[in-house]
């Protein structure tokens, strides 16, 4: 099998990240794109990978650290989305791999308390 060139992988890799911040625009309703509250992360930039402004991150209070690879290094993954965190939120990792759904990664107490959130407001129906 042949390996990717650099500038393949690094498509790879910017797919993954638009196609988070598409679904965050989706979900939040705030546009996506060049210059907007949602914005794919350049290259080469440091930081997260999906750029929210301040009206983003209170609808979406997670810093997105994406990763298309096929050879998955977790622990050095979790260690750099803690490192690039926006104040006020929590880090998220979303791992994707050729012919695989991406999955998400975050913490475990973060995980619980949605789900204990998701019960309390299920609870007021």
């Amino acid at each position: 099998m042949a390996s990717l060139t650099h500038s393949a992988r690094k498509e790879k890799a910017k797919r993954l990240q638009k196609l988070v911040a598409s679904k965050v625009s989706e979900l939040t309703g705030l546009p996506c794109g060049k210059d907007c509250p949602i914005e794919s992360r350049q290259m080469g930039e440091s930081g997260v990978d999906v750029r929210l402004d301040n009206q983003a991150r209170v609808m979406w209070p997670w810093s997105c650290e994406c990763k298309n690879q096929e050879t998955w290094s977790v622990p050095a993954w979790v260690k750099q989305a803690q490192a690039n965190c926006y104040e006020g939120t929590d880090w998220l990792l979303v791992i994707g791999k050729n012919h695989t759904k991406p999955v998400v990664v975050l913490d475990l107490d973060v995980f619980f308390n949605l789900l204990s959130k998701l019960k309390q407001s299920r609870g007021r129906k």
